[in-house]
């Protein structure tokens, strides 16, 4: 054993470091092992691997070894809200326990971040702007002038979506860079020499990914050179990694250029008039073009798409305004630093659309996806095992990949292939809960087909069965948007229990008022499947619709199924049904989040036992008591409240 592998051991044993200095703190066997494998990657320069279920203490497990660490490390987690969560709360407690000297830094992407120019520019604008967009704005302005940290985060008086925030933050495309007059100022820049300077950087991976993504060798822009990197909810890697490994323009972006253009005009360059008159004909095509595509919002296959002569012709007009906008800033280059950044937004977004427009290259899904005002273009690689695995060979770096959720009955290999790994150790570690006694799995019988008209009243009617026995609260999770909003409608007409819908309010405040009533009914979709954590009483029963299989319209699974048939690889078994077990082990882990939880896991889909694959599922979850009687999992809701 390495000898930081014997101070890691140290710290867990019982009256070691943690048990002297956190309330509460138990030494735990499996939280032991995953420790000390961490510590002997970070000192091997090696790829681990390790599955840690709930309740293993895994956050403890690869904090302390990075803490003890002598070198720099990044962990990269799930999400923003995972990502303040480690930071501000797990964070401090064990590094004023073991390195009270490290210095840590959060980094967030630049959006997250107030640009002062664009401040400067919104202000001059706002005279065009509603008077409820003025009013953020003063909020904004007013903030502005007591942060330290810019971090558009800590605006709890303002939603996340306010209309004003593209305005007073900055993207890769229209940040000047070295350029801006604010840059000694800026949060971003001062957030991300913080992070040079740190010990310990933590991020998120859509961060992580965007920053690799402009720079194959090393880190790009942002992110400080490290040691050793670990991913927290490692699960969400691969889908990540896709995403920013392909190629995307929205017309979103192409409108923000046009207003960029707009307001420079107003405030700098008056003479350009005919700069305005393009840009106002280029959003017009981008309207237009939206136009061309269904009204509500969808994704598509782009290959089948671009062929439809209504796009193509939108599309072609698209294209002229943009080429001519280009052509009448190129005049003007030189004038002004911030047309000379526009320009270059311009160039890029004009190569991303041609080459968008180029559907035949292999190795890639090409797809569109629509909101209610915008069109979004993808080119998203089919796979990113080479790129990201000759990424981890070449470095001199430790990984660490870790979630609740990587295995497929006990098997490594799908996640492992998918993103390329040679893992010198993969580590399977049990929940140390007890779930034969806490938590029960039933399938009721006599269910209809997930996909016949019967399935709705028969989902309704298990609700309502299961919730009039739950004095606790009840998760219904939802593989589809429209499922959900028709029990909504049933629910509220047929429950008196306080009722929790998705997109009603922001995840978290939705989290908030469901734990505070105490026995609610929250209904969610993919958002709620994984990273919620609700304990004791507030959540007793989770019910699943239907097993997690990805939409057969979805146009990514598409190339990836047509792909695969053409390699000679059963598409199902190597692709669907991996992502879907991990799915519906993310949704089961909802249920039990404490030693002292108890509850029952309904899963509506009878698939599970009349497919073969049905035992992958299964032998999936915890070691759970099994019933096919629904009134029997009721009989279990009601017993376990009573002893508890």
């Amino acid at each position: 054993m390495s000898r930081l592998a014997e101070r890691v051991a140290a710290v867990f044993a019982e009256a070691g470091a943690l048990q002297q200095s956190i309330d509460g703190f138990k030494p735990r066997l499996a939280q032991q092992q995953m420790a000390t494998a961490v510590a002997a990657a970070l000192q091997q320069h090696g790829q681990l691997v390790v599955e840690a279920e709930t309740g293993t203490g895994k956050t403890f497990a690869y904090l302390a070894p990075v803490l003890l660490h002598p070198k720099k490390a990044i962990i990269s987690t799930g999400t923003k809200n995972l990502q303040e969560q480690l930071f501000y709360r797990d964070l401090p407690r064990l590094r004023d326990s073991l390195a009270p000297n490290k210095q840590v830094a959060l980094l967030k992407g630049r959006a997250n971040y107030l640009c002062i120019q664009r401040l400067q520019q919104a202000t001059a604008e706002s005279g065009q702007w509603s008077k409820a967009v003025q009013q953020q704005l003063l909020t904004i302005k007013q903030w502005a002038q007591r942060t330290r940290s810019g971090d558009v985060g800590e605006l709890n008086l303002l939603a996340e979506d306010a209309s004003i925030m593209p305005q007073v933050t900055s993207t890769q495309d229209n940040c000047l860079g070295r350029e801006c007059p604010f840059y000694e100022d800026c949060y971003l820049v001062k957030a991300r020499r913080q992070a040079m300077e740190a010990d310990l950087v933590v991020v998120n991976h859509h961060l992580f990914f965007a920053d690799l993504a402009l720079k194959d060798v090393g880190f790009g822009e942002l992110i400080p050179a490290a040691d050793a990197v670990i991913f927290d909810e490692a699960h969400q890697l691969p889908d990540i990694a896709s995403d920013y490994f392909g190629e995307a323009l929205s017309t979103r972006q192409l409108s923000d250029m046009a207003e960029d253009l707009r307001l420079l005009y107003m405030t700098e360059l008056k003479d350009l008039a005919q700069l305005s008159r393009i840009s106002e004909k280029l959003i017009s095509s981008v309207k237009d073009w939206r136009l061309a595509f269904p009204h509500d919002a969808m994704r598509g296959n782009w290959r089948e798409w671009v062929k439809q002569p209504s796009i193509t012709a939108a599309g072609q007009r698209l294209q002229e305004n943009l080429e001519l906008l280009m052509t009448v800033m190129k005049t003007a280059l030189g004038r002004n630093e911030t047309l000379d950044n526009l320009y270059e937004r311009c160039v890029s977004f004009m190569h991303k659309w041609q080459q968008l427009q180029d559907t035949e290259r292999n190795g890639y899904s090409f797809w569109f996806e629509t909101t209610a005002r915008h069109v979004i273009l993808h080119q998203t690689p089919l796979s990113v095992a080479e790129r990201f695995g000759r990424y981890l060979q070449e470095s001199e770096m430790s990984w660490v990949f870790t979630s609740a959720t990587l295995a497929i009955a006990d098997d490594f290999s799908h996640y492992v292939d998918r993103l390329g790994l040679k893992p010198a150790q993969t580590l399977q570690l049990a929940s140390p809960f007890n779930f034969a006694e806490q938590a029960m799995f039933c399938l009721p019988r006599q269910l209809p087909q997930p996909h016949e008209r019967e399935m709705e009243s028969a989902l309704l009617e298990v609700i309502l069965t299961a919730t009039r026995d739950n004095d606790g609260g009840t998760f219904v999770l939802f593989t589809s948007h429209r499922m959900l909003q028709r029990m909504a409608t049933a629910l509220s007409e047929h429950s008196t229990r306080p009722l929790f819908v998705q997109g009603t309010s922001g995840k978290r405040d939705l989290l908030a008022q469901f734990s505070a009533a105490g026995n609610g009914i929250l209904l969610g979709t993919s958002s709620f499947w994984e990273g919620v954590d609700v304990r004791g009483d507030a959540l007793r029963c989770v019910i699943i619709d239907k097993l997690p299989f990805a939409a057969p319209d979805d146009p990514l699974l598409q190339a990836r199924i047509e792909d695969a048939k053409r390699r000679g690889i059963d598409a199902f078994s190597m692709i669907q049904l991996p992502q879907a077990v991990i799915a519906l082990k993310q949704g089961a882990g909802r249920l039990i989040r404490d030693a002292d939880d108890s509850g029952v896991l309904i899963v509506c889909d009878n698939r599970i036992v009349t497919r073969q694959y049905g035992q992958i599922f299964l032998r999936s979850l915890p070691a759970m008591q099994r019933t096919r009687s629904l009134a029997t999992a009721c009989q279990f809701l009601t017993q376990s409240r009573q002893t508890t």
